[in-house]
């Protein structure tokens, strides 16, 4: 029942009935709907602020599951290229090595390889950085598998090809030196036998009569047979591959032709005293990828260590080169 209210009124001196007008009571309506509106809005906020709901609850959940698999994933990577690192080490300083191959810089193991298709597929598979940050450390580490895995493929064809290596590295002396006493210059600045000033000398000096044979130091083909004006007068020049060329000076007679295949041991030409020569001498170099070598250094076919020391020594003697 609904409780009626009554006021005292000083004018007629008697209680009345209290009424409302509608205007006041419209606005008391629209100010508790305005108040229930405010509170349910302040409610709802500090609700969604502080209160998950169940989906949200999920995603939090799957969102530490992905953390904690990309620290996972993170290790892991980290572990495969330390292990990518020393493979990559291993084949620039000791298989490539053995071989006399130049190493590989891991730049162009990742350059040589980034017009890969496999690649492309994979940049497009995810678009967030955790996912981009994963495929970036995927594809640096796929790229570098793939470059090492051409590399043991050169490799196993420089195994393929090792005895052809062994048989074009120069490896005895040019002529018989068996009492070691034949050599009368060594590499290195020596005294000009004609202008007596010190000069580069880029080979050795074999102090032999004319007429001794000359043998090619390696397997290989001759790339130059015949007489000159540089100074080496007649002399051969042998291409032996993987880099490797030998230079035979001075000769009195050339006993090879040019584009005939030699073997290590066979008779190229006779020692003489033509060109730029002071009597009969073989001058004998050693090039490495266009670097004349010390040639002393590719005895060792024919050299006890007492021998190669002996000869080392030798060699060393600051004296007057016969060309």
């Amino acid at each position: 029942m609904r409780k009626i209210k009554y006021y005292y009124n000083t004018h007629t001196l008697r209680f009345e009935k209290l009424e409302k007008p509608l205007r006041v009571r419209l606005l008391q309506v629209f100010g508790f709907i305005a108040a229930s509106i405010v509170t349910g809005i302040i409610i709802f906020a500090i609700a969604f602020q502080y209160i998950d709901s169940p989906k949200e609850k999920l995603l939090r959940q799957q969102n530490e599951d992905l953390k904690d698999g990309y620290a996972v994933i993170e290790e892991r990577i980290k572990q495969l290229e330390l292990k990518m690192g020393e493979i990559t080490n291993r084949d620039n300083t000791v298989y490539r090595s053995i071989f006399e191959a130049d190493p590989i810089a891991d730049s162009a193991r990742v350059k040589d390889m980034e017009q890969k298709k496999e690649v492309q597929l994979v940049q497009r598979m995810g678009s967030t950085n955790l996912v981009n940050t994963i495929i970036d450390q995927l594809n640096n580490l796929s790229l570098r598998i793939a470059y090492q895995d051409k590399s043991f493929n050169e490799l196993i064809e420089m195994v393929n090809n090792k005895a052809k290596l062994l048989a074009a590295i120069p490896a005895i002396q040019p002529i018989s030196n068996k009492q070691l006493s034949r050599i009368a210059s060594g590499f290195g600045f020596r005294i000009d036998p004609i202008y007596k000033t010190r000069k580069s000398h880029m080979g050795l000096d074999f102090a032999a009569p004319s007429g001794t044979p000359i043998y090619a130091t390696a397997d290989g083909i001759v790339k130059f047979s015949g007489f000159s004006t540089g100074g080496y007068g007649n002399h051969v020049i042998i291409n032996h591959g993987f880099g490797y060329e030998t230079l035979y000076g001075h000769m009195v007679r050339v006993g090879a032709t040019q584009g005939q295949q030699v073997k290590r041991g066979q008779v190229i030409g006779y020692v003489g005293s033509t060109g730029k020569s002071t009597g009969p001498h073989l001058h004998y170099e050693v090039h490495k990828s266009g670097v004349q070598l010390d040639p002393i250094n590719f005895f060792y076919n024919d050299l006890t260590p007492a021998q190669f020391d002996r000869l080392l020594k030798m060699a060393a003697a600051n004296n007057q080169s016969l060309d």
